[in-house]
């Protein structure tokens, strides 16, 4: 051990703070904020709703890590940069590693006397450019990000073109095979409506395997804008990897690998172990989070 070191403590990190917070820390832009004073307090925490939206590609997944640096724990870093004090945050879901986001809804406390406009050009002067808050807002009493949404919209991005375009490949799958669309979308509406998606989850860990497995699909829609098929899947909410595995099952049908029957077969199954590998990461975005109020609604999609 150094001399001097505290048993159980790492090097240069402050006791009580994870590699992973110490790392976002050091990732804000702290140069922005130098003479700044401490905003004042305000007495009493409120409660703030936001929109965020990220690159992916950089990223552990949304949910705060210990010895990896999520967008949770940037977001966290910020806040706490930006009001001199901590303000943990809840997601309407986790997005996996790589995976994007247009739309993702928070909430937080804070009993900074900063106006959320005012709060929310600070954290993106501090934060890295992948990362960004659309919109703070005053959050009603009792508003919970993950139980009072009322719809997700995920869109998976995929490539036809076999030739490789970087750019592109940052937020779409490259399947470099023609799809037949009339094929994919008569195999998807077999998903539609409330079903037991379990052939579609993967082992979510020891904590949530026994949970229930049945969800419902409001829509499916499927076009192509330009060379990239928007595959949208709508939907209150949804099961570990599920939108990247129905996404795998139904290229496979639109590849013609597969009948269109099959995605009957393999939902009706519940085995996980009869479907296709997941989608990649990287071609999946949560575009919006909707609430009853209107809330993170879409602004197009």
């Amino acid at each position: 051990m150094t001399p001097g070191a505290t048993p159980g403590v790492t090097p240069g990190v402050t006791p009580g703070v994870t590699l992973a917070r110490e790392a976002a820390r050091r990732l804000l832009d702290h140069r922005r904020l130098a003479g700044c004073r401490p905003p004042r307090r305000l007495g009493e925490a409120r409660r703030y709703r936001g929109v965020v939206a990220y690159d992916g590609t950089d990223w552990a997944g949304w949910q705060r890590q210990r010895r990896v640096v999520s967008v949770a724990e940037m977001i966290e870093a910020a806040l706490e940069l930006a009001t001199a004090a901590r303000a943990p945050v809840q997601a309407a879901g986790r997005t996996d590693a790589g995976v994007h986001a247009e739309g993702q809804a928070i909430a937080f406390s804070s009993d900074a006397a900063l106006p959320p406009d005012g709060l929310r050009s600070i954290c993106n002067m501090i934060l890295p450019p992948s990362i960004r808050v659309v919109l703070f807002a005053p959050a009603p009493s009792g508003w919970s990000p993950q139980r009072d949404a009322v719809e997700k919209l995920y869109r998976y991005r995929l490539r036809e073109d076999p030739r490789p375009a970087p750019a592109a490949e940052r937020v779409a799958w490259r399947v470099a095979a023609p799809l037949d669309l009339d094929l994919m979308r008569a195999a998807a509406a077999e998903l539609v409506g409330r079903h037991d998606f379990r052939a579609f989850r993967n082992d979510p860990g020891a904590g949530r395997r026994d949970e229930d497995t049945t969800r419902e699909i409001a829509r499916i829609d499927i076009a192509r804008v330009s060379d990239v098929v928007h595959l949208d899947v709508r939907g209150p909410g949804f099961l570990y990897m599920m939108v990247r595995n129905l996404t795998a099952a139904l290229v496979e049908v639109a590849a013609q690998r597969r009948d269109a029957s099959w995605i009957a077969a393999l939902l009706a199954s519940r085995d996980r172990r009869q479907g296709p590998s997941p989608a990649p990461a990287h071609g999946l975005t949560l575009v919006h989070v909707r609430y009853p109020d209107g809330f993170g609604g879409p602004a197009h999609d």
